[in-house]
C-alpha cells in the first residue's frame, strides 16, 4: 500500500510541476507577444515624430527649437514604451522605494544629464544662435551650427569635421554669432599703394570696384538717414607705401571668405590695370668681384 501512495503522490506532483511549466511558457508566450507590440508601437510612433517634425521644418524652416523638441519627444515615446510591459506601480515602488535610492538617482544624473538637458532647453527657448548660424566660441572654435540634441549641440567646421559641445559647457561660452538676427556684417580692408601712385584715382578705383561687387551691399548710414557704400579712406602713411581703407558691408548669409575674395582679387587687378601700383618688399642682392 505504502508503494501505491508513494506512486500517486508522484503523480500528482508531476501534474502540478507540469502545470506550473505550462503557466510559465504561456506567460512567456504572452510578455513576448506584449513585447513585440511595444517594439512595433515604439516604431511607428518614432516614424510618425519625425515625418510631423520634418513636416514644420520644411514649413518654417530648420530651427533650434524644433530639433530640441523633436529630440525631447523621441526621448518620451522610447520612454513610455520601455514602462509600458511593466506594472508602473511596482516598478516605481522598486526603484524610488526609499529616499535613499531616489537621492542618489537626482544627484548621479543632474552632473550630466539633466543639466545637459536644461542647458538644451535654455539654448532653444531663447536662442543665442539657431540652425545654420556661423558661430565662434570664446575658446577659438568657429562652425556652422548643425544640429541640436538633448546631449549637445553639433558644429560644422570649415574643413567639415564636427564639433561636439555639452549643452552645459555651450551654455558656458560667450558666443560670437555671425549670422546673427540678419544683421549684415562688415569687413575692414586695406589697401597698400605707391608713394607715386594717384590717391584720388586709387580711391575711385576701389570704390567702383566695392560697388560693382555682387557680394556687396550699402551699408553706411549717413546723418540724413540715406544707406550707402563706405567711402574709401586714406588713412596712414607706411614706410613703402600709402594705406587705403574701406569697410564693406555684405548680407549675412554671405560666407566670409567669398566677400575677401572677391574684393580683393578684383581690386588687385583693378589697380593693376590702372597702373596703380602696389608696392612689397624685396631685396636687391649685390655681387662684386674680386
Amino acid at each position: 500500500m505504502d508503494k501505491i501512495s508513494d506512486l500517486i503522490q508522484n503523480k500528482f506532483n508531476i501534474s502540478d510541476f507540469l502545470a506550473d511549466i505550462s503557466a510559465v511558457l504561456v506567460m512567456l508566450f504572452l510578455y513576448a507577444i506584449l513585447f513585440t507590440l511595444c517594439y512595433f508601437g515604439w516604431k511607428f510612433f518614432q516614424k510618425m515624430n519625425r515625418r510631423v517634425f520634418k513636416k514644420i521644418n520644411e514649413k518654417r524652416g530648420r530651427s533650434m527649437t524644433v530639433e530640441f523638441l523633436e529630440h525631447i519627444t523621441a526621448f518620451l515615446i522610447t520612454m513610455f514604451f520601455v514602462i509600458l510591459p511593466f506594472n508602473w506601480d511596482s516598478l516605481r515602488q522598486s526603484i524610488f522605494g526609499s529616499a535613499a535610492v531616489l537621492t542618489a538617482i537626482i544627484g548621479f544624473a543632474a552632473q550630466d544629464v539633466i543639466k545637459d538637458i536644461l542647458a538644451g532647453l535654455q539654448i532653444s527657448i531663447y536662442k543665442p544662435f539657431d540652425i545654420g548660424d556661423r558661430i565662434e566660441m570664446d575658446n577659438g572654435t568657429t562652425g556652422i551650427v548643425e544640429n541640436i540634441t538633448m546631449r549637445h549641440v553639433v558644429l560644422k567646421r570649415i574643413d567639415t569635421l564636427r564639433v561636439v559641445v555639452p549643452n552645459s559647457k555651450m551654455n558656458e561660452y560667450s558666443v560670437v554669432n555671425y549670422s546673427y538676427d540678419e544683421i549684415p556684417r562688415s569687413i575692414l580692408f586695406r589697401f597698400p599703394i605707391s608713394y607715386r601712385s594717384n590717391i584720388r584715382q586709387a580711391k575711385q578705383v576701389i570704390g567702383q570696384v566695392i560697388k560693382d561687387s555682387p557680394y556687396t551691399i550699402p551699408g553706411k548710414r549717413t546723418a540724413d538717414g540715406k544707406v550707402e557704400y563706405a567711402p574709401v579712406y586714406f588713412i596712414e602713411l607706411d614706410d613703402s607705401s600709402l594705406i587705403m581703407s574701406v569697410t564693406v558691408y555684405y548680407n549675412h548669409n554671405i560666407p566670409t571668405e567669398t566677400v575677401k575674395d572677391d574684393i580683393n582679387t578684383t581690386v588687385f587687378e583693378a589697380l593693376a590695370a590702372n597702373g596703380i601700383e602696389i608696392p612689397y618688399n624685396y631685396t636687391n642682392v649685390v655681387i662684386q668681384k674680386g
